[in-house]
């Protein structure tokens, strides 16, 4: 059995090559690694270091129990995650609805219909048309305002028809010999081999629905509709509502300065992210490229 033994100038190479990844993942991970320790350190020991923690003496849960025990962080909570998982799904099911005849070069008007997707891309109505439509529909002050104004990315409406012209063709033909109409090639045939791109464009929405406090801003003024991402930006910018948060234990605002409970909250705002992605990054990956790469 032939063994390669690497040079010592391709050791150097990895070696130089690993240390700077190394170094890279420590830069993006350091972060959030300080905005957790900062959550969990009583505020006398972070005095005491200057303002700056590495290692804490000891760690205090105190600012997460004042952020769950509070109205206004666990609603906010209930609305992002109701966005995300019910948007998401929405997005998912419009976009495969869209892609799927846009791939078919049969289709009448296709040339029409995906100039109007790419014109899109390219120039937008503005803020304000955005505005006066989502209120001449009813939308404001509703979730729905978070959900159906976005309810497709063109950016991902071309990514799924790539995939699906990717497709070999003989399926799909073959079902139809089966005596298989449209809609059943793509709900029995099509979707169960398209599971890369599906979560890739669920990972995409998701993300967009879970971070989005933009839209928040815009359409929405009943603060208990708020997603956790205006309340979050609220907390860095007025600190008004770590003080709300506090109101109904008064005796915590010396031990819980707003710092504690503003990163607390930024932790609680990123944890979903980072334990949902390594499940589906296999798919993340995979779905981008065969999504992106057209024969």
């Amino acid at each position: 059995m032939f063994v390669h033994h690497k040079s010592k100038a391709d050791r150097v190479v990895d070696a130089i090559l690993y240390t700077v990844l190394i170094l890279f993942s420590l830069a993006a991970l350091f972060p959030i690694y300080y905005v957790f320790v900062m959550s969990v350190t009583p505020i006398d020991v972070v005095l005491k270091n200057g303002g700056f923690v590495i290692f804490p003496e000891k760690m205090t849960w105190e600012g997460y129990k004042a952020i769950f025990e509070s109205p206004v962080i666990p609603q906010s909570l209930k609305v992002s995650v109701f966005v995300t998982v019910v948007g998401t799904a929405l997005n998912v099911i419009v976009t495969t609805l869209l892609a799927y005849p846009l791939s078919k070069k049969q289709l009448p008007g296709r040339n029409f219909f995906l100039f109007i997707v790419v014109f899109t891309m390219l120039f937008s109505g503005g803020i304000i048309p955005q505005y006066l439509v989502v209120r001449a529909t009813g939308l404001l002050n509703t979730v729905w305002a978070l959900i159906i104004p976005g309810l497709v990315s063109a950016f991902n409406l071309l990514i799924m028809k790539t995939f699906f012209e990717n497709l070999p063709e003989e399926i799909e033909d073959a079902a139809k010999v089966d005596g298989c109409g449209e809609l059943q090639t793509l709900f029995r045939i099509v979707l169960p081999l398209s599971k890369p791109i599906m979560a890739t464009m669920a990972l995409f929405y998701g993300i967009q629905h879970w971070n989005a406090y933009f839209q928040g801003i815009m359409y929405i003024t009943d603060k208990t509709l708020y997603p956790m991402q205006v309340v979050l930006r609220n907390m860095l910018q007025a600190q008004s509502v770590s003080q709300e948060l506090l109101t109904q234990n008064p005796t915590m605002l010396q031990q819980l300065p707003p710092e504690t409970l503003q990163m607390a909250a930024v932790v609680v705002t990123i944890l979903p992210v980072i334990v949902i992605y390594p499940f589906v990054q296999k798919y993340f990956v995979k779905g981008f490229l065969l999504g992106s790469i057209k024969e």
